[in-house]
């Protein structure tokens, strides 16, 4: 959304203003939509209002930024929703910000099968939405979007129908914002797993019990990039979840894939998509935990995937989680033959690109290996970065050949 200083009238009734300390507007004039806390005036009237609540952003000179959500105990005390002064943040508001984020999708994916909401970089804080089909998991992850569920979820009724409707509000980051953790199904039910399409092969997804909200849109690029490199090889893939990678490798020819994870659950739909798409001869699904139990694997793949969960949870960890990644890179690394491919990937918000790659090369290198780079990739175009927000493009991955 393009930035400017409005000067429409303002109503009696609208939002409190939060104005900015003197010189500290610059940078969310500028265009970035986050502001916070030491950059506004916490006078005892903005520390009164309660979290979430939708407020006006003003520098020292009266004017106007537009609209946004406020929380005076978040070290992110403002996100911005509109340059807007005056426009209701309400249902219709809400409908315009997903109809336009199932439009762009729509360009991209032929299945309504996608992330429909990608928080900040779709207008919308804290908000995340996969669509399956006709069942929709959101995660409400800042104070301001949780206090907007019912108009959220009316505007998702009027626009989609849905058939199901899950609040995955189980995430960490709520913790930030003040909020609980719960899930709860909000329309329909959630009796089994649902099927769900990508690139042409059938999944299954969990959306109450899996993994955040019960599939990985994000790698749906990279798990295409790597299966065209799978006909008639010997495929490894560790954290294998519900069979993402390994099924759509099988699908394109892998010789043989051996898939690692450690829930029981996860693999048994992994199992079950393998025989839903006919492939199940070719997939062994086996319980392990990467770090012990990949040296007890003698034999060595020519292609190795490794998509883990993060490692890093936030910058107190990064040191160590640096350290697992590069171990990660060594073990993976020594199961590869000679002219055979390793991905890896980390989904790690904390860990920069070029600290990623350099943990990966220091781990070959640990396993007296060489090789190159083949790909540099992130996630998908249903997860858009917000220009103002690098940071916030979490999913790094590497293609290489190792020699």
């Amino acid at each position: 959304m393009t930035q400017s200083l409005v000067t429409e009238p303002i109503a009696a009734d609208s939002p409190p203003a939060i104005v900015f300390r003197s010189g500290e507007h610059r940078r969310a004039f500028a265009g970035h939509p986050w502001v916070y806390a030491n950059e506004i005036e916490m006078d005892q009237a903005a520390k009164a209002l309660p979290p979430g609540s939708i407020v006006r952003l003003a520098a020292s000179d009266k004017r106007v930024l537009g609209q946004a959500f406020f929380n005076p105990h978040s070290l992110i005390a403002a996100r911005l929703l509109t340059a807007s002064a005056t426009v209701a943040i309400d249902r219709a508001f809400l409908a315009e910000r997903l109809s336009a984020a199932a439009a762009l999708r729509d360009r991209f994916h032929d299945r309504p099968y996608y992330r429909l909401v990608h928080a900040e970089a779709d207008g919308l804080p804290g908000l995340v939405i996969d669509r399956f089909g006709d069942a929709f998991v959101l995660q409400l992850n800042s104070a301001g979007m949780d206090r907007l569920e019912a108009p959220l979820l009316a505007a998702l009724e009027a626009l989609f129908a849905p058939t199901t409707i899950v609040l995955r509000n189980d995430s960490p980051a709520r913790a930030q914002e003040g909020l609980d953790q719960h899930m709860r199904v909000a329309k329909g039910s959630l009796d089994h797993p649902i099927e769900i399409e990508e690139n042409g092969v059938r999944f299954l997804a969990d959306l109450g019990q899996g993994q955040k909200t019960g599939w990985f849109y994000d790698q749906r690029d990279n798990r295409a990039m790597v299966a065209k490199l799978a006909a008639g090889l010997k495929v490894l893939d560790l954290y294998c979840y519900t069979g993402g990678f390994a099924v759509m490798a099988a699908m394109a020819g892998a010789a043989s894939v051996l898939a690692i994870d450690e829930s029981e659950a996860a693999l048994a739909l992994g199992s079950r998509a393998a025989a839903l798409n006919g492939v199940a001869g070719a997939c062994a699904f086996r319980r392990g935990e990467v770090f012990r139990d990949l040296g007890s694997i003698d034999e060595r793949f020519d292609l190795v995937i490794a998509d883990p969960p993060a490692f890093v949870k936030s910058r107190k960890g990064l040191p160590q989680g640096l350290r697992a990644y590069r171990k990660l890179a060594r073990l993976a690394a020594g199961k590869v033959t000679p002219g055979g491919f390793l991905f890896l990937s980390s989904c790690s918000h904390a860990v920069e690109p070029a600290a990623f790659a350099a943990e990966v090369a220091r781990g070959l290198h640990d396993a007296g290996r060489a090789g190159r780079i083949l790909k540099t990739a992130g996630a998908g175009p249903d997860h858009p970065v917000h220009p103002m927000l690098p940071e916030t493009a979490y999913l790094k991955s590497l293609l290489l050949q190792v020699d």
